[in-house]
C-alpha cells in the first residue's frame, strides 16, 4: 500500500499499534479505535481525556520515543511534518503513513485510505456522517474574508489549503486565495475584505488580541478547530462557523 506521497508502507494489518504525529488525525484514530493509540504529540489536545505518551511537537518529535514505543504505523502530514523527521524515522526502521490534505474532499478521501488501507479498519461512521453534511449545498455568501494565523508578523490563510477550501464551502472568498504562497506574510494595510476570522489556533486570537489591529473591517473570533482541523471536528464545524459567520 502507498502512502499519499506515493511511498510504500508495508505493516501487519490490522495495526494495533500507533502514534500519530497531526492533531486532526490523532483525534481521528483516538475516537475510532482509542485502545490502538499510544502516543501523539503535545499539539494533539483532542479527544480532552487524551492519554498517551506526549512525544513533543509535530516539528520536533521526539523520535527516539517513538521508536521505543514500537509502533506498526506512524501517521504524519506533508503540512504538518517535517520531511527529515519522516525519512529519520524511516530510516530507524518505522513505518510512516503520510498524508497530504489541500481541500475538504482530500480531506475525506485521505481519511478513508488511512482507515481502510494503512490501518486495515472499517471506515468509521462518524466519516461518513461528516461527508454527508459537508455534502449540503450553501448559499453563496460572496463576502471576502481574510483569515490570518499569526501576528508579528502577520501571516494568512493563502491558497491550496484544506481552511481555504473550508471556506469556500461556506460560500466564502479568500481573500488571499490567489496568492502563489499558502500562507503568505502581510502587511495590514494589503488586507482587503469584507470579514476578518480570528481562529484561535495556531496563534490564539482574543477579544482583546487581534480585533484591534483591523479597526475599519468587522472581525469574527471562531475556533481554530472548526476550522483548520479535519477529523471528527467537521461533523460540528459546518455549524458552528455558520453560526458565527452570520451577519
Amino acid at each position: 500500500m502507498n502512502d499519499d506521497l506515493g511511498h510504500p508502507v508495508v505493516v501487519p494489518r490490522p495495526v494495533r499499534r500507533v502514534v500519530s504525529l497531526v492533531p486532526s488525525l490523532t483525534e481521528a484514530i483516538a475516537v475510532t479505535r482509542p485502545d490502538a493509540l499510544l502516543g501523539a504529540t503535545d499539539w494533539c489536545t483532542h479527544p480532552s481525556d487524551l492519554d498517551v505518551e506526549r512525544v513533543r511537537g509535530t516539528k520536533n518529535p521526539d523520535r527516539r520515543a517513538i521508536v521505543r514505543i514500537a509502533p506498526d504505523l506512524v501517521i504524519a502530514n506533508r503540512e504538518e511534518n517535517r520531511e527529515l523527521d519522516i525519512t529519520r524515522l524511516r530510516e530507524a526502521g518505522v513505518q510512516v503513513w503520510v498524508t497530504v490534505i489541500e481541500t475538504v474532499d482530500e480531506a475525506f478521501a485521505s481519511m478513508r485510505r488511512m482507515f481502510s488501507g494503512a490501518l486495515g479498519w472499517d471506515v468509521p461512521a462518524w466519516l461518513a456522517e461528516a461527508e454527508r453534511v459537508w455534502a449540503e449545498p450553501v448559499a453563496e455568501d460572496g463576502r471576502r474574508v481574510a483569515i490570518p494565523i499569526w501576528r508579528d508578523p502577520w501571516m494568512v490563510v493563502g491558497s491550496r489549503t484544506f481552511t481555504g477550501d473550508l471556506v469556500a464551502r461556506l460560500g466564502l472568498v479568500n481573500a488571499f486565495g490567489e496568492s502563489p504562497d499558502r500562507y503568505p506574510h502581510v502587511d495590514l494595510a494589503d488586507v482587503d475584505a469584507d470579514l476578518v476570522l480570528l481562529p484561535d489556533e495556531p496563534y490564539a486570537f482574543t477579544p482583546d488580541d487581534g480585533p484591534e489591529a483591523f479597526p475599519a473591517i468587522p472581525t469574527a473570533l471562531v475556533s481554530g478547530r472548526s476550522l483548520t482541523w479535519y477529523g471528527p471536528s467537521m461533523l460540528t464545524a459546518r455549524a458552528e462557523l455558520e453560526e458565527a459567520l452570520r451577519p
